[in-house]
């Protein structure tokens, strides 16, 4: 620990002392590994332009140096400068046939260019040369899920974390290939070996809980998240997680708690507040679930889940107005969210504002809401507001994402029978009763008239005959 504050404290001294000859013009000297330093500070802090001064300067003070190339290769490879950084590695090479990096510089470049398979061909021979295997088994696990390959990718990552079990980035990645391949037993066998040797590992615990969570088995979710709380009573995600159980298990009150204790460690999070505002209004105190609803959203006014909770209880309550205040707000906030103009467009309808209804499930068509139900609402409310043409288009197009539905079949039936385009009518209608003669009680229900038309109960009652 020494050792490192006192290389902290020189990497610091270097870089002030580089910065302040930058700033007098005076040109010092720095020896190559404080020149490294130095560019490595300026690279982690997303510095660039800096980053490729000091490499500049160092290497006009060290021509030589191999780490310092390297450096310039990864500056050219971040800028797309693919050519001239495999020009320069190929020098490097030429070199230093055995240093790890221009291999796994190399392999960057490849897997640039979707060469993932070449990539890992290198990164193999990497592994001949490197003291840090684990480093290079993490780049080759990262090339395997850039292939969507995760058994190997996982296998790589199990080889990071044999090296080094402090490694929770592998960890991680390991977990995320199992939900992937949905093997949720072999995780939970996987993470209790683990466990086995580490077994006062919160993160471990942490997402052994998340697999039993997944698997419904809620019981022992809510085991592994308490012991992932034993191992560090300050991890706030152990305690958003039991909460989570704690709800299924529909003991809200004890979830409330285990919310209320992640506000006390840390900054609210609006997924607390939202959730202690779930189970107040599980438990039925209103008063506390609104009030922690409009926490939520001004602790993150960008959070449509804050905002939908607020209006669906409203809409719940019937309280139509307060809904559509919210709703609006919500709407001024992200005018691209479709979930919003879904619910602008109820409960506008509810309301019987049909055009303001018309709008929000317009919106959400051109939002890229696709479903059958937004098209059919909007067309219903068309014909009710005498836009039969528009209504009658509306159903066109919804005929190209659903193109075997009898209940748009039927609207389409009954819109061109209202506009006397018979032939039209009679197309639409044989072609509904086809697909699902019970949706008939579409054009009983929306177009009665239609529905009473000697011609039309003509065609059903022949249909009826011939399939029976």
């Amino acid at each position: 620990m020494k050792f490192n504050h006192e290389e902290f404290e020189e990497n610091n001294f270097s870089i002030t002392r580089y910065e302040s000859m930058l700033r007098s013009n005076d040109v010092k000297f720095f020896d190559s590994d404080e020149f490294e330093s130095i560019i490595h500070h300026y690279l982690e802090n997303g510095k660039i332009a800096k980053a490729k001064k000091a490499i500049s300067l160092g290497l006009s003070q060290h021509p030589s140096s191999v780490n310092l190339k390297l450096l310039q290769v990864e500056v050219l490879i971040f800028e797309d400068r693919l050519d001239k950084a495999d020009n320069l590695l190929a020098q490097l090479h030429a070199l230093e046939p055995e240093n790890e990096e221009i291999y796994i510089q190399k392999a960057n470049i490849l897997s640039k260019q979707n060469d993932h398979i070449k990539a890992i061909e290198l990164l193999s021979t990497a592994l001949q040369f490197t003291a840090d295997e684990a480093d290079v088994h993490s780049l080759i696990g990262m090339e395997y899920l850039f292939m969507d390959d995760f058994e190997n990718a996982k296998i790589n990552f199990m080889r990071c974390l044999e090296t080094d079990d402090q490694d929770y980035s592998a960890l991680y990645n390991i977990i995320y290939c199992f939900d992937f391949l949905e093997q949720h037993e072999e995780a939970i066998t996987y993470l209790n070996m683990f466990l086995d040797k580490n077994p006062y590992c919160e993160v471990a615990w942490h997402q052994v809980g998340k697999q039993y969570f997944d698997l419904k088995d809620y019981q022992k979710a809510l085991a592994a998240f308490d012991f992932a709380i034993i191992s560090d009573e300050y991890f706030i995600g152990a305690y958003l997680e039991k909460g989570k159980v704690l709800e299924k298990l529909k003991r809200y009150n004890e979830a409330i708690e285990n919310y209320r204790i992640t506000l006390e460690l840390d900054d609210p999070t609006s997924f607390a507040l939202l959730r202690i505002g779930k189970c107040y209004e599980k438990l039925g105190n209103d008063d506390l679930a609104i009030q922690h609803f409009s926490k939520t959203v001004h602790e993150d006014p960008l959070l449509d889940k804050g905002w939908i909770a607020i209006t669906d209880f409203y809409m719940r309550k019937r309280n139509y107005q307060k809904a559509l205040y919210y709703t609006n707000k919500a709407i001024s906030i992200d005018a691209e969210n479709v979930l919003y103009w879904k619910r602008y467009a109820k409960i506008n309808n509810r309301l019987a504002f049909f055009e303001e209804a018309e709008r929000g499930y317009r919106k959400a068509l051109e939002l890229g809401n696709y479903e059958l139900e937004t098209w059919l609402n909007r067309s219903d409310i068309l014909k009710f507001i005498g836009e039969s043409d528009a209504a009658i288009q509306n159903m066109h197009q919804a005929i190209e994402f659903y193109p075997e539905n009898a209940e748009v079949q039927f609207r389409l039936a009954g819109l061109h029978y209202e506009k006397q385009e018979y032939d039209k009518g009679e197309f639409h209608l044989r072609k509904a009763l086809e697909l699902d003669a019970e949706y008939v009680i579409v054009l009983e229900e929306l177009f009665e008239r239609v529905f009473n038309l000697t011609m039309v109960q003509n065609i059903i009652s022949g249909y009826k005959e011939q399939t029976n």
